[in-house]
């Protein structure tokens, strides 16, 4: 099943100037609806896109992690805050904290997350096509076409839609 979603940034590139042209008019004139719009069809997305046969997020995406990520994490491997971020984080050009490595150092090779329950905020937020605001991340909706089939699918759900 991994082999479908391997070639995703192909797929993205091949609809980008619709997927595009769909976001420019989402900005200039948003429906009063597009939070419950992108909500129904994220849901509709992801009942068919399993990200445990992709994981393309956690493998090529360095979410950044919080002071409070540090912690929760820490905490749950039973070392110091200082042990973590010497082992697995760096900071970045923008001054956060991100993973010195990727693929993110607690992917599995079965594509699990080890600490799951624990995981960054970033990670759990993502691919942000489920969020309140929705027209505060329509570029990064785009960018993140390149990446994860389910955004795709969407976009692709909301041209379906106009």
């Amino acid at each position: 099943m991994l082999n479908k979603y391997i070639d995703i940034s192909k797929e993205a590139e091949k609809s980008y100037r619709v997927n595009r042209e769909l976001i420019k008019k989402l900005k200039r004139k948003p429906p009063a609806d597009l939070d419950q719009i992108f909500k129904a069809l994220h849901d509709k997305a992801f009942s068919r896109i399993k990200c445990l046969e992709c994981a393309n997020c956690c493998r090529t995406l360095g979410p950044r992690i919080t002071d409070r990520d540090v912690f929760r994490i820490a905490r749950y491997l039973k070392v110091r805050p200082a042990e973590l971020s010497g082992k697995y984080l760096r900071i970045d050009e923008d001054g956060d904290y991100v993973f010195k490595t990727m693929p993110c150092p607690f992917l599995q090779p079965d594509n699990y997350c080890s600490i799951y329950d624990q995981r960054p905020s970033a990670c759990r937020d993502y691919p942000h096509t489920d969020r309140k605001k929705m027209h505060q991340v329509l570029d990064l909706t785009l960018k993140n076409s390149f990446t994860c089939p389910g955004v795709l699918e969407v976009l692709r759900l909301v041209i379906s839609r106009q």
